[in-house]
């Protein structure tokens, strides 16, 4: 049905609904042949037209006096009957009654008693007189019209509205009914209640029970039987929209005729209720119409029985159709599941494509990036090597950077790496130079009170010139303590200081505001790739060597080469060794070849400070050891030189070495590695070496620190003999300066370990530590050199602070440190105009160390911590003492 027909339909409704309308005699007799009497109506004449005046209507009510408002509430109050009759509001706006006053209603508006519920399996009885109506014909005769015309004469002059003919009845659809939340019955009466007065609610009643009646309709082998009484009622009940109705039926004829179903009852009042519904915009489903048939139950499992469809209308093109969708479905899946696995191999394959692509496009970049660097680095090197004379005696500003380039796992597996990387404040001193400004990068915040420390730790040097305690310098112009803010970014994270300042461009903005317009150069620790790259960013040459040379020459195997290419004595062992049975052969041919080292050690190769060591005491715990020093007597030294004598010996220590190192094998750090299998692993990942310990029970480690400067030149600017309270892998501090070996014979060594670093490109700061014994087959003093560090010690850091607040000289070449003592003169109120007279230098020995620690040393302040030393008598008194750098709050180095 079009749009313009619904309204005109609706239009209709309301004119036939509406009996006073000047239309409904005429629409009612074109349409349906009712010829409605005549009836007079009582003219009226119109209202004059007056203007609508805007305010308020009622004259203005009397207010109570104030001395009224006063009165108690509990009095009884005399109210007139004219004011009783205006209501309560009235009387309560006026103040004749006060508003917190109870009132009670003798008679309340509204009597609550219970409502009468019908239950839901008994039905509405009807009366009598409406039960014979029902029986009859559904629309009135002649006289029963004649008498509802002549009802609704009387009706309207009593002002009351005729109901409408039953034939023109509308029945609301479903989802108003839903909608109203009303049941079907219940809807429908409100409806007629809605549009008919109370008068005419009766006759209403009397033809509502005709519409309700259900229309039950036949349907034999989905066709209708369109000359069926019930069906021909439908269609005059439902007269002003049976379009849609009969729509209706026919599809679920068609439903029926295309299943086969030999018979069913439609119900006509579930048609009408929900017909309307799928006029215009729904298309009803196969439920719905399923709906309005009686035993749809049965009808269900019918049409649900398999086959059945195929039975009906046009069954063999459906039966067709449905093998052919089935077949181009079976087809369709076939391939779409052929593509989705071909989809799949394809993503497989492709997904790792892309990301080694990407990854190797990053590492290209990164390649590319590092290659850029390291040619940077070496153009600055070559004009660093040809500007040193001039740089090195003018005014410059040294950026210490001391950063541990070490690997991921190394550096994750050390116990407080940013202590070790934070250990060299003492880089500070190089401030004793007065053509020096340091910039010192510290790898953790430092608070103001240990900051004030060092200012007046580095004042102490005017004072120890000049003998006066007072003689406090400012020099806080000639330093900066700068912390990169990426620590904060990286909190526990053990990267290098390198690393942190890569990701500090506030930092490194400063840096460059401090360095602008000055000759500057950097000096770090063991340099990584984040070095280059910080110095690219500071466009900043570097003292030190490149980071493959480093990280080579570094290593305990790289150490040996060094040794084996200056030709300096080494303890004997094997390096470059990366599988375990290497460990075990090469162990083994050593204990034939020297039978009189008791304690062979194994050192990791990028491990330091200890960490990755280990020994095992092998002639105490092996078996054949007695058997085999009595083939080497019996064959001879000459003899047992060649392969054939100690195969058999060879081959019996190979059996026992495996047991033996598991069970008695120990680790240096044995909280890294508290088993020999977990350090086997770490010693075969990263490769290392077996050396002999010393054949001595009296031993002496010492540290050179050596300085190849850019140009070439070698110099030895350190030396202290070391002492050891945890072990004898590990180093508690030096004594300067070193007093084991002769000064030419150290001196000698050294410069040739210098020699072969230097042919092998190493630039910058280094340290070699050597260990010295009495040898007890020649009884003379043996020198081995057992290790070397690319790097700026910590050995170093401590003898410039030692130089610095003390004004002395240390001559490596000679191994004497010495001191110019300044004489003290009796107090006097008199001002001293003289400089001070030149004292005596005097011969001084100092003990330095970087593992004082004491975990409460963070509660207490530093001032509090200075003055407890001064209780004790420890202190400095510009001659002998003490002084005490502290850094984490944690950790102090002694001198």
């Amino acid at each position: 049905m079009s749009t313009g027909s619904k309204h005109k339909l609706s239009m209709a409704l309301r004119v036939l609904c509406d009996p006073r309308n000047p239309c409904n005699r005429s629409v009612l007799n074109e349409n349906y042949g009712v010829s409605l009497p005549w009836i007079n109506r009582r003219k009226t004449s119109p209202a004059p037209t007056q203007k609508v005046a805007k305010g308020v209507t009622v004259s203005s009510l009397p207010v109570a006096p104030a001395s009224f408002h006063l009165h108690k509430v509990s009095s009884l109050l005399p109210v007139s009957q004219t004011d009783s009759e205006k209501g309560i509001l009235s009387l309560v706006e006026r103040g004749l009654i006060p508003r917190a006053a109870r009132i009670t209603l003798e008679k309340p508006p509204v009597l609550p008693r219970p409502v009468p519920l019908h239950e839901f399996h008994t039905k509405h009885q009807r009366t009598g007189a409406d039960s014979k109506k029902a029986e009859g014909a559904p629309y009135p005769s002649e006289d029963e019209a004649r008498t509802s015309s002549f009802a609704s004469k009387d009706s309207k002059e009593k002002g009351n509205i005729a109901p409408p003919p039953s034939c023109i009845s509308f029945l609301p659809s479903k989802k108003s009914r839903e909608r109203l939340g009303l049941s079907p019955l219940k809807q429908e009466s409100a409806s007629s209640s809605a549009l008919l007065p109370k008068a005419s609610e009766m006759m209403l009643a009397q033809s509502f029970q005709k519409v309700v009646s259900e229309f039950d309709i036949q349907v034999r082998n989905g066709v209708l039987d369109y000359s069926s009484s019930d069906l021909q009622g439908l269609k005059r009940h439902c007269c002003l929209f049976w379009g849609g109705i009969l729509s209706f039926l026919e599809k679920v004829g068609n439903l029926l005729k295309d299943y086969a179903v030999p018979y069913a009852i439609i119900r006509g009042r579930r048609v009408m209720e929900i017909a309307p519904d799928f006029e215009l915009n729904q298309r009803p489903t196969r439920e719905d119409l399923l709906s309005v048939i009686r035993d749809a139950l049965a009808i269900r499992k019918l049409l649900g029985r398999p086959g059945q469809r195929y039975k009906g209308q046009n069954g063999r093109q459906a039966a067709a159709t449905k093998i052919q969708a089935t077949w181009r479905g079976h087809k369709l899946r076939k391939a779409y599941i052929q593509f989705r696995q071909h989809q799949w191999a394809t993503g497989v394959i492709a997904i790792p494509w892309l990301i080694h692509i990407h990854m190797r496009r990053v590492r290209k970049i990164l390649k590319e990036a590092r290659q850029r660097h390291l040619e940077n680095f070496h153009l600055r090197a070559k004009h660093l090597a040809a500007n040193w004379s001039r740089i090195r005696t003018s005014r410059r500003t040294i950026i210490h950077v001391p950063s541990l380039g070490y690997a991921h796992s190394v550096r994750e597996a050390t116990r407080d790496f940013a202590i070790k990387q934070g250990s060299q404040i003492g880089r500070l001193c190089e401030i004793q130079d007065p053509n020096v400004d340091v910039i010192y990068v510290c790898p953790f915040e430092m608070s103001e009170e240990m900051q004030d420390y060092y200012k007046r730790l580095l004042g102490l040097q005017t004072a120890v010139k000049s003998g006066n305690p007072e003689d406090i310098a400012d020099l806080r112009d000639r330093f900066k303590i700068l912390t990169p803010e990426a620590i904060h970014s990286f909190p526990g994270r053990p990267m290098s200081l390198a690393t942190f300042l890569k990701y500090s461009p506030r930092t490194l903005q400063r840096i460059r505001r401090l360095i602008q317009g000055k000759a500057a150069y950097l000096v770090g620790g063991l340099l990584g790739q984040d070095d280059l790259e910080v110095a690219d960013t500071l466009d900043l040459p570097v003292l030190g060597s490149s980071p493959e040379v480093s990280r080579l020459y570094s290593s305990k195997s790289g150490s040996k080469r060094i040794f084996n290419a200056a030709q300096v004595p080494v303890p004997p062992g094997r390096y470059d060794i990366y599988r375990w049975q290497q460990v075990v052969e090469f162990l083994s041919q050593l204990v034939i070849d020297y039978p009189e080292v008791k304690r062979w050690v194994f050192k990791a190769d990028h491990d330091f400070g200890g960490n990755g060591t280990a020994f095992c005491d092998v002639t105490a715990h092996l078996r054949c050891y007695t058997w085999v020093l009595n083939e080497r007597r019996r064959y001879g030294p000459e003899i047992w030189k060649k392969s054939w004598a100690h195969e058999p010996a060879l081959a019996k220590i190979s059996q026992e070495l495996p047991g033996l190192l598991a069970q008695h094998a120990r680790a240096v750090n044995e909280k890294r590695f508290p088993t020999w299998g977990k350090f086997l692993q770490t010693f075969v990942r990263q490769g290392g070496i077996i050396e002999a310990f010393p054949p001595s029970d009296s031993i002496t480690n010492i540290t050179v620190d050596m300085l190849i400067e850019p140009t070439g030149a070698i110099a030895m600017v350190s030396c202290g003999d070391q002492f050891h309270a945890d072990g004898p892998f590990r180093s508690s501090g030096t004594t300067l300066p070193q007093a084991s070996v002769e000064p030419q014979a150290l001196n000698a060594l050294c410069f040739q370990v210098g020699e072969a670093c230097r042919n092998r490109g190493v630039v910058g700061y280094f340290s070699i530590d050597f260990a010295t014994f009495i040898h007890p087959r020649t009884l003379g003093q043996q020198v081995w050199a057992i290790d070397l560090d690319l790097r700026y010690s910590d050995h170093l850091a401590s003898t410039q602070l030692l130089l610095y607040v003390t004004n002395g000289k240390l001559d490596c070449s000679l191994s004497r440190f010495q001191v110019q003592l300044v004489p003290k003169k009796p107090k006097s109120r008199h001002v001293q105009r003289q400089p001070p007279e030149a004292g005596p230098i005097v011969s001084r020995y100092a003990v330095m160390s970087t593992s004082i620690r004491h975990a409460n040393l963070s509660i207490i302040y530093y001032s509090v911590f200075l003055q407890m030393c001064k209780a004790h008598g420890i202190g400095y008194d510009l001659e002998v003492g003490s002084v005490w750098a502290v850094y984490l709050n944690a950790t102090l180095n002694k001198f």
